[in-house]
């Protein structure tokens, strides 16, 4: 999937379907003079309904076509017969997307599961046909219930990225170059901030066969949870990762400053991503021989770097200790 094809937030208009009229027929046969009245009842407006879809990772397919409107419900006929049902609309929706009604900002649902349905605007109700009306007092009611008008309303849909394991970072650590090692991404790759600017997904290969989902996610910025940078566009897709893997280059100024940088962003956003299990990677060691890498280390443990989670010196363009990273990650995924 190309960067421009990637869409994690639109708005579209719903409006469901107006119910059917009922009908005012009364009964006509040959030799029954004063048959009485039988209309029947309209049907319901169609339902907008919301589908959860595996296999969608993107809102792409709303860049053309943000206006859905439902059919109008079937009128009454005669001999009680009740209108048709109008069409219900199905709107598929990637897992992990969120919807708001952009009006007050309220959530309305969140789709989790594959085909879970939920139904965003009722259809109206179909009226009722004069044969309700019928009273010893008004034997030949000429009168019918209208359908109700559906309902109408603007929702956002905004999708947060489910992954098992989330790269956080700042711009240029190595996430993407980690990616692509790891898995069979292609996410662009180059030496200037900001290279990524939509999330990349792909899939880890472990031993028997067994895989877990990495997200590669734009990097964050100091003041991020106030939304500089690409601010909130890049936290949220963090809030569904199951597992955190902070990347850090070993090239930093101060990579427990870095780390805590981090951390402080997370926190000011939502709080409850602290409670994600944290894994810590100092990345592009390839920088490094063995002796400098043993001071740093030393020097890390001396401080208390991290507040105690785990971590281990890691180089993408050298592939060093990948496997053990792996190992590491499917540990917590599995624990």
């Amino acid at each position: 999937m190309t960067e421009g094809n990637f869409v994690d937030y639109t708005k579209v208009h719903l409006e469901s379907g107006r119910g059917g009229k009922g009908s005012t027929h009364l009964h006509r046969e040959k030799y029954v003079e004063k048959g009485g009245p039988d209309g029947g009842d309209g049907g319901r407006g169609g339902h907008i309904i919301l589908k959860g879809n595996q296999n969608l990772w993107t809102l792409y397919h709303f860049k053309y076509k943000r206006h859905f409107k439902a059919a109008q419900g079937g009128n009454g006929a005669k001999q009680r017969r009740t209108g048709e049902d109008g069409e219900d609309i199905y709107i598929e929706l990637p897992l992990g997307t969120v919807v708001r009604n952009s009006d007050t900002g309220e959530v309305i649902h969140e789709v989790m599961e594959h085909d879970e349905e939920f139904v965003v605007a009722q259809g109206g109700m179909g009226g009722r046909g004069n044969w309700h009306f019928k009273s010893a007092t008004r034997q030949t009611p000429r009168y019918a219930q209208p359908g109700t008008e559906g309902e109408a309303l603007d929702v956002t849909f905004e999708l947060k990225v489910l992954a098992d394991v989330g790269l956080v970072g700042f711009p240029n650590a190595g996430k993407s170059t980690l990616l692509s090692v790891l898995t069979a991404a292609k996410p662009k790759i180059a030496n200037y901030e900001f290279t990524t600017l939509k999330p990349n997904l792909g899939i880890v290969e472990y031993r028997d066969f067994k895989t877990f989902v990495m997200a590669d996610i734009p990097g964050l910025i100091e003041g991020a949870a106030e939304g500089k940078g690409l601010g909130h566009r890049f936290l949220r897709h963090i809030e569904r990762n199951s597992t955190l893997l902070f990347l850090i280059p070993a090239d930093a100024d101060d990579i427990n400053a870095e780390y805590e940088i981090l951390v402080n962003e997370l926190k000011k956003y939502n709080p409850e991503m602290l409670d994600k299990e944290r894994f810590i990677a100092i990345s592009k060691s390839d920088m490094l021989d063995s002796e400098l890498m043993q001071q740093m280390k030393e020097a890390l443990d001396e401080e208390g770097a991290f507040n105690g989670a785990p971590y281990m010196f890691i180089s993408s363009i050298s592939q060093f200790q990948l496997t053990e990273l792996k190992d590491r990650l499917w540990s917590m995924l599995n624990d």
